[in-house]
């Protein structure tokens, strides 16, 4: 469910319909849902194809972690390693 009044703050600012200001609020929050688990995975993935290596990415991902809306606990590189090779 979804508080009316921040659809209708979204719509008004950014001039989109209510239903496409819920659909982004929804986005939104789904994005920011996303498990610090599948968050540090999906990143790993990603940067690892663009030819970084782990001392990178695990600093890149520390960062990201850091600055995210509710962020998470931090992480040791040893921590980021387990989430990606288990």
């Amino acid at each position: 469910m979804q508080n009316a009044d921040l659809v209708t703050q979204v719509a008004a600012s950014t001039g989109l319909s209510a239903p496409v200001a819920a659909r982004v609020i929804t986005d939104v929050v789904a994005y920011y849902d996303e498990p610090v688990e599948d968050f540090v995975r999906r990143r790993h993935a990603h940067l690892k194809t663009y030819g970084m290596r782990n001392p990178e990415i695990f600093a890149q991902i520390s960062a990201e972690l850091r600055s995210r809306v509710v962020s998470a606990p931090p992480l040791s590189d040893r921590q980021l390693r387990r989430v990606v090779y288990g």
